[in-house]
């Protein structure tokens, strides 16, 4: 079966979408997936208004017809909403080809936090209306899921994120050179993260703060205390996170923070709000603290209350994460262009159900 993953996010971008599709894409492949992926690499591209590392495709739509044409997929997926998301989406349904989308990111906060004269309600509209021809929408969280079934969005999947925990294990906790406790935020650095939340708290030790983004050179100026690192490898990533005593996500409007799972990996505690996202991560439904960190309406609490958390408890609680099911769902609700390869899929999900046991 060869399945075509769309999206306007990839590589060299650094996001938690990337890490996904990326992953999931190996995962794919591994087990026997003819893997397919139309990213912003394959047009000509102009950086995105306000936020210059994310490329931009240029009327991709031509090339898209083109490129599938050749391609020839049994399945196709659009990942993201961008230009070559809704041009792979036009493209499909003047064709009358199946498709599934996946919502990974929250864009009418994002655009809404930029430019809040535009109405949540009519960027939601919007939103519903790209997804409205999908066979399935992936969401990435029950959060997230229920958030966008009260918007009126139909055929919503609850689908699992995984973290990749080879990767992401307990290192030595001396990549840094700096006073305890270290508090450590990673991610994309731009508005709609928040960091200024954590950034101002009058915490002891040292805050470290790691990945690229727009905001990084206004932030750099406005905290110089403050350590500013940008890893070139996973490995390195690991690395960092394993160093810090906390590691604190100010952000209100993310669809999950895979960053807070591989943090937890690492045997590092999280501090976070309440919201969707570190809600669906530490599977609470209020303000708490658990054995692996702490979820409070004032962060500074909930960074004291995370103080001290064990490694071993922290690690376990992101096992739970497992890509063989993320994979396996993912299997499950795709929806192939000829209705005769239905009887294929459920036979591969099947598979991937026994894969599943037979790992635990």
């Amino acid at each position: 079966m060869h399945i075509l993953i769309v999206t306007d996010a990839w590589h060299p971008q650094i996001n938690g979408v990337v890490r996904v599709l990326d992953t999931l894409r190996t995962r794919l492949m591994d087990r026997g997936f003819e893997v397919s992926v139309i990213s912003p690499n394959d047009f000509i591209t102009v950086p995105c208004p306000g936020y210059a590392e994310i490329p931009l495709a240029v009327f991709p739509q031509r090339k898209i017809r083109s490129m599938l044409k050749r391609m020839r997929p049994d399945v196709i997926h659009i990942a993201t909403e961008g230009p070559i998301g809704w041009s792979m989406r036009k493209v499909c349904l003047k064709k009358g080809l199946p498709f599934t989308t996946a919502y990974h990111t929250k864009f009418p906060q994002y655009v809404h936090e930029r430019l809040p004269f535009l109405s949540l309600d009519r960027l939601y509209d919007v939103m519903r209306k790209f997804h409205g021809p999908s066979k399935c929408v992936f969401s990435p969280s029950h959060s997230v899921a229920k958030e966008l079934a009260r918007y009126g969005f139909e055929n919503v999947f609850e689908w699992s994120h995984g973290v990749d925990t080879d990767t992401f294990s307990p290192q030595e906790k001396d990549f840094f050179d700096l006073p305890r406790p270290i508090h450590m935020y990673v991610g994309r650095l731009a508005v709609e993260k928040n960091i200024p939340a954590f950034l101002d708290l009058d915490l002891p030790g040292s805050k470290v703060v790691v990945g690229p983004g727009p905001l990084r050179e206004e932030l750099m100026e406005k905290y110089p205390d403050v350590l500013f690192h940008i890893p070139y490898s996973d490995r390195e990533l690991a690395l960092c996170y394993s160093a810090a005593d906390v590691f604190v996500f100010p952000s209100l409007t993310d669809t999950f923070g895979l960053v807070m799972a591989e943090s937890l990996a690492c045997g590092v505690p999280v501090a976070a709000y309440p919201v969707s996202g570190p809600l669906d991560v530490f599977g609470q439904q209020a303000a708490c603290e658990t054995s692996f960190g702490a979820l409070h309406d004032d962060l500074s609490k909930a960074v004291k209350k995370a103080y001290g958390k064990l490694v071993p408890a922290c690690r376990s609680h992101a096992l739970h994460f497992s890509w063989d099911r993320v994979v396996a769902e993912f299997l499950d609700n795709i929806y192939p262009i000829d209705p005769a390869l239905k009887d294929k899929r459920w036979k591969v999900r099947k598979r991937s159900a026994k894969f599943i046991k037979e790992a635990s």
